[in-house]
């Protein structure tokens, strides 16, 4: 308790929070093997209750920075989720941004590729994205005034399974370098992944989908599932369990209700504090130290 008191406290007194800048192209050179696809125009709609703003026919995917002023260095890439067709881009977006910035750490909000391309794996094109977004941020950190050590990824859902591709991946692209922008590592330094999707094999219900390898050099990770988010629960269980079998930091939390899709806190259940557990990790491994 003392220590979320701290964290309010900090945000509420030495903090300035700008907002959003406009948001910068990932692929100023043109976008890695999209010359022939042809999508309808980008649509955004607000949807249900909560009145969600659903983002969807993205092909110019888009890095948008939330700064903070006097903040603390640490930085984290915002993965929306979607079950990569669509990208629910206020909850899992917009609201995460501004909650990271709340305790001192500069979010950008990733715009990556959805629907899932034909004749393609399902994550190709959101993982270019993500490996470019994450090069961006270690490529313009003295620019932005980040810690280049700790640039982290935060996803939800089909964005959680996008973030933990790019935390396990082993820093290979699968489009053309930029000099300017990839000569940097694109793995992320930690995780947080909320009810992430797809991380079961399903071939073997006991083991991990086979493009998220977790090995001795995975970055630390938080995980928060529902017991009730029953498609997608078990994945979360593998990843902590390789997590633990590979002697890497890891922090899992199931909480008995909550569902799938609840985003930053649109859901009454208990399972709506996980930001808080997530910040109290994010200080207690170090990530949110000056």
């Amino acid at each position: 308790m003392i220590l979320r008191l701290s964290l309010i406290l900090l945000a509420t007194t030495s903090l300035s929070i700008a907002g959003p800048l406009e948001p910068l192209p990932l692929w100023p050179e043109g976008v890695p093997g999209e010359a022939d696809v042809k999508l309808p125009e980008e649509k955004v709609e607000l949807k249900g209750e909560h009145k969600i703003e659903i983002m969807s026919n993205v092909s110019t995917p888009t890095l948008t920075m939330y700064p903070t002023e006097n903040g603390n260095g640490a930085s984290v890439v915002v993965c929306p989720g979607g079950a990569y067709n669509i990208l629910a881009y206020s909850h899992e977006g917009k609201e995460v941004c501004e909650w990271l910035n709340s305790i001192g750490v500069s979010a950008a909000l990733l715009k990556y590729r959805v629907p899932r391309r034909d004749g393609l794996e399902k994550h190709h094109a959101p993982l270019q994205d993500a490996q470019r977004a994450i090069s961006m941020m270690r490529s313009n950190a003295k620019e932005w005034k980040l810690d280049p050590k700790r640039v982290g990824i935060l996803g939800f859902s089909a964005g959680g399974h996008l973030a933990a591709m790019g935390l396990t991946s082993d820093g290979k692209r699968t489009y053309p370098v930029d000099k300017k922008l990839d000569e940097v590592s694109c793995i992320p330094d930690f995780a947080i992944l909320v009810y992430p999707a797809y991380l079961k094999n399903p071939k073997d219900e006991n083991a991990l989908s086979p493009e998220v390898t977790v090995t001795d050099k995975t970055p630390p990770t938080f995980l928060v599932v529902a017991h009730g988010d029953r498609k997608f629960v078990e994945g979360s269980a593998l990843f902590y369990l390789a997590m633990r079998r590979h002697e890497r930091d890891a922090e899992l939390h199931i909480f008995n209700k909550g569902g799938h899709g609840f985003g930053l806190q649109n859901t009454d259940e208990l399972i709506s504090e996980w930001s808080s557990l997530a910040g109290d990790w994010l200080n207690a491994m170090g990530f949110l130290k000056k």
